[in-house]
């Protein structure tokens, strides 16, 4: 009776985990007749930002905010939630970065809707000059590597464990995403390669939403170090797991063993504050492709969950912790957050299945994020996205 309880828990996890995967038949929608319009209203195709803004581009003056993603509707809500909290809208400059396939649908958008007074530059990875298959050699590995994609596209309810808890279920079935696998998860790595001229910009993931203004950020010493982050070994959220390097390397092979402590503290991936110009005096890069070379080469044995491992090896000793309001997780694993922390993270993150946009959404956690979605815009009403 239990293994059958157990195994029943097991597909229900199933179940969702597919749910999140797929694109909901309005949000496709929306990409279509937003790619229409960019191909037939002159308009919808006009320059990102217009000329006399490009200066903005590249002036360490503004707040820069990187966010890379191919879902139209959750970059306008990461867009529209930072410019709506902010004090100086006018100092914020956008940067998106959008696979070829979406690009015209995510220009369209920006380019037909208004964010206040923001700068927003929409960018496809194929317009990046440096972002060749000579640069990222070890990612077009990935992508092409039979073992790889048996992982990530096989049969995910082979070697699920049925002894472990729903949360950790859930996100090793969520860390076999095939979006683990495609170069705009891995792009944040070569952030000071993609914007050479930017010295400090704060990178978002599209499963955030912003509550407060952002431009403190910019003031924080990060004292010499790269990646400004929230650990998550000290949660004070009781239902956010704590995690250490244990939580994400397997300190059962001798390599990671002999090179790494499993007690050492993790941080989060989403709201990260990048100083570019230290992380140009590292070799950050090299070290997150040499262990992506070695996990491939042992078969995928050195960790499996997702794209953070190798950033926690490629990153450490350039972590500056960061105050843990700035930054609250696990909204899409379970909805019973802590309420206070909830009211006053500055950023809110929908890490985990249950994206804000999916019919799979806490219902108590949603709203946090449709308050930023214009339901009676055109393109919203045609394509029938409703709040709930």
């Amino acid at each position: 009776m239990e293994h059958k309880a157990r195994a029943a828990k097991l597909q229900e996890y199933l179940y969702r985990h597919f749910a999140s995967s797929g694109v909901p038949k309005g949000m496709h929608c929306l990409s279509l007749r937003l790619a229409y319009e960019y191909s037939s209203n002159v308009q919808a195709r006009r320059q990102l930002p217009s000329p006399e803004l490009v200066p903005r581009l590249t002036d360490n003056l503004y707040n820069h905010f990187v966010v890379a993603t191919d879902n139209v509707l959750a970059a306008s809500v990461v867009v529209s939630s930072t410019v709506r909290n902010s004090v100086k809208p006018e100092k914020i400059v956008f940067h998106i970065i959008t696979d070829r396939k979406t690009y015209a649908a995510m220009h369209a958008w920006f380019a037909l809707h208004s964010f206040r007074s923001a700068t927003i530059e929409v960018k496809g990875v194929h317009q990046f000059d440096w972002l060749t298959k000579d640069n990222v050699p070890v990612l077009e590995a990935m992508e092409t590597h039979l073992e790889i994609r048996r992982y990530y596209h096989g049969d995910h309810a082979i070697g699920a464990n049925l002894n472990d808890s729903p949360n950790i279920l859930a996100a090793k079935l969520q860390a076999r995403s095939p979006k683990y696998i495609s170069i705009m998860n891995h792009l944040r790595i070569y952030l000071p390669e993609l914007f050479p001229n930017l010295q400090k910009v704060v990178f978002l993931d599209d499963d955030v939403v912003v509550q407060r203004d952002l431009s403190p950020l910019w003031d924080i010493d990060l004292q010499g170090k790269v990646n400004g982050a929230v650990e998550t070994c000290r949660s004070s959220n009781p239902w956010v797991r704590s995690k250490s390097f244990r939580s994400y390397l397997n300190f059962s092979h001798p390599l990671v063993a002999s090179n790494f402590n499993a007690n050492q503290c993790a941080w989060a991936y989403g709201m990260n504050v990048f100083d570019l110009q230290a992380w140009r005096r590292t070799n950050i890069k090299d070290i997150y492709h040499y262990w992506l070379k070695e996990n491939l080469n042992s078969k995928l044995t050195l960790w499996r969950l997702g794209t953070l491992p190798p950033a926690l090896i490629a990153f450490n000793g350039h972590v500056h912790p960061i105050d843990p309001s700035w930054h609250m997780l696990g909204l899409g694993y379970q909805s019973k957050s802590n309420q206070d922390s909830l009211q006053t993270a500055a950023v809110i993150h929908y890490n985990g299945q249950a994206k804000p946009w999916l019919d799979i959404a806490f219902p108590k956690l949603k709203p946090f994020w449709t308050k930023y979605v214009d339901y009676s815009d055109e393109f919203i009403t045609n394509c029938n996205i409703m709040e709930s």
